[in-house]
């Protein structure tokens, strides 16, 4: 191996995670701290975290209402009369001149 290019290794590395379980490891990074280990998640467990779907739900409905009256307000602010051929022909006059 070539000399001073590799980072240092820590034989004893601490991972510390948020439940409290401490894991002892080798790492180039003394200590680590996570959210999540093998000790606290779910599928490892077998214990189902259920969260609150509807307030996502209402999130969601309540963002679609506000884009919704967005769009209808900029559509509405688009719309004009439709003009003749005679103020056509009026406008590229002026233009030509």
């Amino acid at each position: 191996m070539k000399k001073n290019i590799h980072p240092k290794y820590y034989s004893d590395a601490k991972i510390t995670c948020s439940c409290g379980n401490v894991i002892e490891t080798g790492s180039t990074v003394p200590e680590m701290k996570i959210e999540i280990c093998g000790a606290c998640h779910p599928l490892y467990t077998g214990k189902k975290k259920e969260m609150s779907a509807t307030g996502r739900v209402d999130r969601f409905k309540k963002l679609t209402e506000k884009a919704a009256v967005k769009k209808s307000t900029a559509t509405k602010k688009k719309e004009r009369p439709a003009k003749t051929k005679a103020e056509i022909k009026k406008v590229v006059s002026k233009k030509k001149k």
